[in-house]
């Protein structure tokens, strides 16, 4: 038989992996893992105002040395290599100069976190965002949020220019354009120097750059220029027309090809956002609710587009044709905390172990450091098994999932998370359980918001980390939604929907859904509600109503 190999490279926000895979069988050759050096000793970055910055040589190291590490596997068949294609998170945006260029790979830049990559759940621009929505909704022309459920994130594409071009004259007088990430890396592999010329993805310019086909692409230089000169002049840098991620941008450059040594002759595919890829590489199928649950979650949903009839979903991360599956209508909304609430949990937990076991004199340093790395390792585990044995209702804790504030329904990141119904009974096991339960109600408010707005939900397909190992969580999940839950076989799902996509841009299959049948991995794992947990969760679910509304009202 003859056998072609594609690439599928997946850069979350810790790390980067690239999945070698047999396109015919969809069999996995090799897997590769590269975390982020920079990001990983927190460079750049400054929590407490919430800004989160990835510096563009991590990008390209990693991907260098995962794509080589991969390769590794087939020494022989090189040649069979047909196409690659990626993923990244988003909105990640970066300045780029007349060249193409990142603005944090100049000199002058190198070290200037508003020249890097602002990640996704960087949310400096709560400020700016606000504005956005406000001007949107007086300005007397398109409201420009219609199709991004009503109200404009900080977390995306416009909002995150705006706040850096304010904030850094420098930045904004160097800055030709703002590239996404996953528009960036094709662009890299295929040498295409010119801003003007980089295909923009539907994917991202859709759901967090406010484009179109209604108005004509993205939002009208008049608007723009009205809220900032420098948005006219990086419109001026975009086209009308963005590109599906099953359609090539070219082929590998003759740098790269080098630098892997693969041909030339590598198609390079359109790139996406991760949890739009991941959904593909999960077997997303038409009124099936994909949730990638990881740090945060990305819950993606594809409707056929005959079946919309003009539906506006408010409060959602956006609503665009074909920005999942080509033919589809991509529906995107998602929880800005949710593995990250657990890691909260756990570091509140180890402070003690952290600042006071570790300069204990009492035991040596080695037996100190594995006391504590033991520590670390097992305390998730440890308040998992307590916290199963806890009766659904009986700690009487309730908690809120917006440590990092709300992204769906109703994107608001100025709001915070809370707890209510702390006795000096309530343990540990008990306030954790109590955060899984929030985590679940926050992916419940979602669910209920489609139904609300019309949008009927057949059951759900989970993939990433969570969903792989946490039961405990998966099925408090599935009694809070009361639905069944499918957990994807493939550890690398995301990667794998990228491969998909290579194996269409390379013509080995017509389509994505051919290669998603010839591909797919299916499912390893089921969750199915129980009744009399369902019945308790209803009760309170309304309790966790309750307090977010008077959250809210209370957050200004």
């Amino acid at each position: 038989m003859n056998v072609n190999y594609v690439i599928g490279v997946d850069y979350g926000s810790d790390s980067v992996r690239a999945l070698l895979v047999e396109a015919e069988t969809g069999n996995e050759i090799a897997v590769s893992v590269f975390e982020y050096p920079r990001w990983k000793k927190g460079l750049y970055c400054n929590p407490s105002v919430n800004q989160f910055r990835q510096h563009p040589l991590d990008y390209i190291e990693g991907f260098e040395f995962v794509v080589s590490d991969i390769l590794k596997s087939i020494p022989n068949k090189l040649d069979k290599v047909r196409a690659i294609s990626i993923d990244t998170t988003g909105s990640t945006p970066v300045a780029v100069n007349k060249t193409g260029t990142p603005l944090a790979l100049l000199p002058e830049f190198s070290e200037n976190p508003n020249a890097m990559f602002i990640l996704w759940k960087d949310h400096t621009a709560i400020k700016e965002a606000e504005e956005i929505n406000q001007f949107c909704r007086t300005w007397g022309g398109v409201d420009y949020t219609k199709y991004s459920g009503g109200i404009y994130s900080s977390e995306w594409f416009w909002a995150k220019i705006l706040h850096i071009v304010r904030e850094d004259k420098l930045v904004e007088r160097a800055a030709y354009s703002w590239v996404e990430h996953c528009d960036w890396l094709p662009a890299l592999l295929t040498a295409n120097k010119n801003p003007n010329g980089i295909k923009r993805s539907r994917c991202a310019a859709g759901h967090k750059a406010l484009w179109h086909k209604e108005w004509n692409g993205f939002p009208s230089s008049v608007f723009l220029s009205k809220l900032d000169g420098h948005l006219k002049l990086i419109k001026n840098s975009l086209p009308f027309e963005t590109i599906t991620a099953d359609k090539p941008v070219g082929n590998l450059s003759e740098e790269w090809a080098n630098r892997l040594g693969l041909s030339q002759s590598v198609v390079i595919g359109s790139g996406a956002f991760d949890a739009h890829i991941g959904a593909v590489g999960g077997e997303i199928k038409p009124y099936y609710l994909s949730k990638v649950i990881g740090t945060s979650t990305c819950d993606m949903l594809i409707v056929p587009i005959e079946d919309k009839q003009n539906v506006l979903v408010r409060g959602i991360c956006g609503q665009v044709d074909s920005s999942i599956v080509p033919g589809m209508e991509g529906m995107e909304a998602g929880q800005s905390a949710f593995g990250d609430i657990y890691a909260w949990f756990k570091n509140l937990i180890m402070w003690p172990v952290k600042n006071i076991l570790s300069e204990s004199e009492l035991i040596d340093t080695e037996t100190r450091e594995k006391l504590i790395n033991e520590i670390s390792t097992k305390v998730i585990i440890k308040l998992t098994e307590e916290a199963e044995k806890v009766p659904v209702s009986e700690s009487g804790i309730v908690a809120l999932d917006w440590m990092n504030g709300r992204r769906t329904p109703d994107a608001n990141q100025l709001l915070k998370g809370a707890i209510s119904g702390l006795t000096l009974g309530s343990d540990a096991p008990r306030l954790f359980r109590a955060l899984v339960e929030a985590t679940a109600f926050g992916s419940k408010a979602i669910v209920d918001r489609f139904l609300s707005e019309g949008i009927r939900i057949d059951g759900v397909i989970a993939l990433g980390g969570i969903a792989k190992k946490s039961p405990f969580v998966m099925q408090i999940l599935a009694d809070v939604l009361n639905m069944p839950i499918q957990v994807v076989k493939s550890e690398q799902t995301c990667a794998l929907g990228a491969a998909m996509y290579a194996a269409v841009v390379a013509g080995i299959y017509s389509n994505i859904n051919e290669a998603q049948v010839n591909m797919g991995q299916g499912f390893d794992r089921s969750y199915y509600p129980i009744p009399e947990n369902v019945e308790k969760y209803k009760s309170l679910y309304q309790q966790y109503s309750m307090l977010g509304n008077f959250i809210t009202k209370n957050t200004h």
